[in-house]
């Protein structure tokens, strides 16, 4: 990670590689994957947040069309 990235923290203060955050397939089929700058933010945080968890939701979902 370069240092113009932005970092990611969990709860406990751990550091999230972005890198290694997987990708629900909600995502896959956004049309905002892909994009950069803070949607790109807000889409990893989303995802980190909810690592683990049983479902996925997404307020900033749109699906492509």
């Amino acid at each position: 990670m370069n240092d113009n990235q932005p970092k990611y923290f969990d709860d406990d203060g751990t550091e999230i590689n972005p890198d290694i955050i997987s990708k629900p397939d909600l995502c896959v089929s956004c049309k905002k994957d892909g994009q950069s700058g803070k949607e790109k933010i807000l889409c990893n945080l989303t995802m980190a947040d909810q690592q683990g968890e049983e479902g996925f939701h997404c307020e900033a979902y749109e699906p492509k069309e």
